[in-house]
């Protein structure tokens, strides 16, 4: 057993390699016109540069329009410094690799834990080159890595996993959402406490350390529809039946302008809080946990709050492959068939973005095509998803029995349910 185990992380490891060489690759050769021109990686050598020179002396770009990030994401704008030896965006790029690297390390490590396997692993290791060089000139592996380790740190430390879901919080919120399906009773309140303790306490020496540290609240509060998002799609097929919207560049991403799109904006928003209300209906009347539950939840969650989103960039597909790939670690999870849907909508993400992205811009047939395509993809699966999280969280029938198993990860009993004519 341990031979065969030694083998599957020999290929794991080998694979890591390949595939990462192949997206360095791909990255070197960035200018080519189908893969963006250069204008994937111009993010960090131009914007987060810029950023990095702005927060460098103390204070966030409070009025840069595309500066709509928490505080958090401060220092991670600034951790390049750490590798003096190279420029900023070398010095990114390999912080971003070795993060990546360290993502695979915990859900291999997580992988060899009783009840888990190594799919996880392999998801995360084979989905991420789905996104070509992408991940490689975006902060989102950085902001993965949090969430990642915040639910795999549960069954071992509920300190250590709202430690990290806080921090996770402050550099871009959504890590926040994978303490909502966290186990009823002692292990919640412990999740809970060391979050809000460790948020507060965050983001205060951050609030004494930089000035303007909530400018980011006004630059949100000012974005409208981005052509990637579902409301998007829908207005970007308006085009062909006469709607006279137009397409400009505001708040760093290409979004619609022109009559209704203020109402599109405003359906996204109901859309999230409708999202928000079901997940909570859900955390009230669910009523049995398995060691996969918070996993399924935090990828459920987020899915939900992604598809209602005024924005989809296709590097939010990176938070989607990470939770995914925590759910697909354990044997009990209900997501297997989202994860797969997942991979699906991801290969066409970089598919818009960068190959075909001037179609999508000028919402040619092709580009809708694409975007409807990808977004049909993820609302699909956000529904599938949330139903099968509802359903594994029901009530056991009257015609089972339930067996208490005393080594529930949580340290409390887990349920299970056998049939009276076959137990």
């Amino acid at each position: 057993m341990n031979a065969v185990r030694g083998h599957r992380r020999l290929a794991l490891t080998l694979a890591w390699l390949a595939t990462r060489a192949g997206m360095l690759l791909l990255l070197a050769l960035g200018g080519l016109p189908l893969l963006g021109g250069g204008e994937v990686a111009r993010e960090v050598w131009e914007l987060y540069h810029h950023w990095y020179g702005v927060l460098s002396h103390g204070a966030f770009p409070a009025h840069d329009p595309m500066w709509q990030y928490p505080p958090g994401a401060g220092p991670v704008l600034l951790a390049p410094a750490l590798l003096p030896g190279l420029t900023y965006f070398q010095a990114f790029v390999a912080l971003t690799l070795a993060t990546d690297a360290l993502i695979t390390l915990t859900l291999v490590r997580a992988g060899a834990r009783p009840g888990h396997g190594l799919r996880g692993a392999a998801y995360w290791i084979c989905g991420l080159p789905l996104l070509l060089h992408i991940p490689f000139v975006r902060y989102d592996v950085q902001v993965t890595a949090f969430a990642v380790i915040s639910l795999l740190t549960l069954s071992r430390s509920t300190r250590a996993c709202g430690t990290f879901a806080a921090l996770g919080a402050l550099v871009k919120v959504w890590p926040g959402l994978v303490l909502l399906g966290m186990p009823r009773g002692r292990a919640t309140r412990s999740v809970w406490s060391w979050a809000v303790g460790t948020g507060a306490l965050s983001l205060m020496m951050l609030v004494a350390l930089f000035n303007n540290p909530f400018a980011f609240l006004r630059q949100q509060g000012g974005r409208g529809v981005q052509i990637e998002s579902l409301g998007g799609t829908a207005l970007g097929l308006a085009t062909h039946a006469g709607w006279p919207g137009r397409v400009r560049y505001r708040y760093g991403a290409m979004e619609f302008t022109g009559p209704y799109v203020s109402a599109v904006a405003d359906a996204s928003l109901a859309l999230t809080a409708v999202a928000f209300a079901l997940l909570l209906l859900w955390r009230l009347r669910a009523r049995r946990w398995t060691a996969a539950t918070p996993y399924d939840a935090a990828l459920s969650a987020v899915l939900l709050f992604t598809v209602t989103s005024r924005v989809i960039s296709p590097q939010y597909m990176i938070w989607l492959l990470g939770l995914a790939a925590v759910c697909l670690t354990s044997r009990h999870t209900t997501q297997r068939p989202v994860a797969w849907l997942i991979a699906a909508a991801t290969a066409v993400s970089a598919v818009e973005f960068p190959v075909l992205y001037d179609d999508v811009i000028h919402s040619t047939w092709t580009g809708c095509a694409l975007m409807a395509v990808r977004n049909g993809l993820l609302a699909a699966t956000a529904v599938l998803s949330f139903v099968r999280l509802w359903r594994s969280s029901r009530p056991l029938p009257a015609t089972t029995h339930t067996r208490v198993r005393p080594s529930s990860p949580y340290g409390e009993s887990e349920q299970l349910s056998a049939a009276h004519s076959g137990a």
